[in-house]
């Protein structure tokens, strides 16, 4: 991309209301347009960030044999009112709205109970198990609070995946094998050394156990107690002695620390297929109940955290593996030189590496600046002084040293 194509442009100062470094960066460089309190669009760099997240999320996934699907955000009040999930009391964070003929609607937070209802359509014996479906979808969720720009909004970009099974031994297996490969989306997203599997409770989604997966971040909103040594984590809502009493452990083991949720997975076991009459027959043709888990991961929100954790005075330092582009062209030349500047950007595509190319006509500042809040991981500055070398400079984002390579070794 040709950065003076680009419609966006950077800003020198944040929103005077967003006070979380990922709201501010995000939107100083173009990433996201703030459309109102916890509401952001994706420009066109925040999106290809959010894409490259997606696709490792969802090599991830089919890897665990999950099949894709997108349901409707809009939902039935019936579905929900038969989990008593339908009352504000129980779930406050919905936004509900009134069709023409006056039905209420609901707009989805989470999808358990359609997909539970859907299902009913398509599991019905033994052998259609066990079966794994995913989504990447919008959720929206009524918060009180709007804060930590794109950690916690309105809307948001979710993937939700949903494990049906025959048996308890078929739901813990894929729920042991969706921890790991929950760990390994963090891992290619670099975040690998600083999440942690902690338990938690259910919350309302259930009443059975569940895990959070949770990233140190000082920014972060909630409190877990780590063990480096055991690389284990405790969600604060439920340290105590009798908890670790039953991990063997005890609290001088554990470090306080500040970490922001990236991930989390609840486990139903049957009671959310029976509340809603989701059953199969068994080979002896025994009507039994199916077995639900769920997997979520907040595919914006894992953007805004990575900005939490990666990040200097100047601006954004994305991880290679999500970052926008994988190279930031800046062309300082002038005149004929400009040709070549335009050949080197031509024949870096050809090979498939995928360069934003300052090609504007600003000073030589404005287009560091710019590049080092935009973060993109690597840095290449043509000029009539390096074209002189017939070389280029390269930069790493994180480093300040950078080196003279030359055009044909490039």
């Amino acid at each position: 991309m040709r950065q003076s194509k680009l419609f966006t442009k950077t800003l020198k100062d944040a929103p005077k209301d967003e006070v979380s470094k990922n709201a501010q960066f995000l939107i100083r460089a173009g990433f996201i347009h703030k459309e109102m309190a916890g509401v952001y669009s994706l420009m066109p760099l925040g999106l290809r960030v959010v894409n490259k997240i997606r696709k490792i999320v969802s090599e991830e996934m089919e890897q665990l044999g999950s099949e894709e699907i997108i349901m409707s955000t809009l939902q039935s009040k019936e579905i929900w009112e038969k989990t008593d999930r339908w009352d504000d009391k129980k779930v406050d964070v919905w936004f509900k709205s009134q069709l023409k003929n006056g039905n209420e609607v609901g707009f989805g937070w989470s999808h358990e109970e359609p997909i539970v209802e859907m299902m009913k359509s398509f599991l019905t014996s033994y052998t259609n198990f066990p079966k794994f479906v995913h989504q990447f979808q919008n959720k929206l969720r009524n918060e009180v609070r709007a804060k930590s720009g794109i950690i916690r909004c309105r809307e948001f970009v979710m993937k939700d995946m949903y494990a049906f099974c025959a048996t308890d031994e078929q739901n813990m297996d894929f729920y042991n094998k969706s921890i790991d490969a929950y760990l390994k989306v963090f891992k290619r997203v670099g975040l690998g050394d600083i999440t942690y599997v902690t338990s938690a409770s259910g919350g309302f989604f259930t009443d059975k156990f569940s895990h959070e997966f949770q990233t140190i971040c000082e920014s972060g909103e909630d409190i877990i107690y780590v063990n480096k040594e055991k690389n284990i984590a405790v969600n604060k809502e439920i340290y105590n002695k009798e908890t670790l009493e039953k991990m063997d452990m005890r609290m001088e083991d554990f470090e306080e620390k500040k970490a922001a949720e990236v991930g989390n997975i609840f486990n139903f076991g049957t009671g959310k297929c029976e509340q809603m009459a989701l059953y199969f027959n068994d080979k002896d043709g025994i009507k039994k109940p199916v077995y639900l888990s769920s997997y979520g991961i907040g595919i914006t929100r894992l953007m805004g955290v990575l900005v939490e954790v990666y990040n200097d005075e100047k601006g954004m330092i994305w991880p290679e593996s999500v970052a926008p582009f994988q190279v930031h062209l800046i062309s300082l030349c002038k005149d004929g030189d400009a040709k070549k500047a335009d050949e080197i950007y031509e024949n870096l595509v050809k090979k498939g590496i995928e360069v934003l190319y300052d090609d504007r006509n600003t000073r030589a500042g404005e287009k560091f600046a710019d590049s080092d809040l935009i973060g993109i991981p690597k840095r290449i500055v043509v000029s009539t002084k390096t074209l002189e070398k017939n070389s280029v400079e390269v930069k790493m984002r994180n480093e300040e040293k950078s080196e003279l390579v030359e055009i044909e070794k490039l």
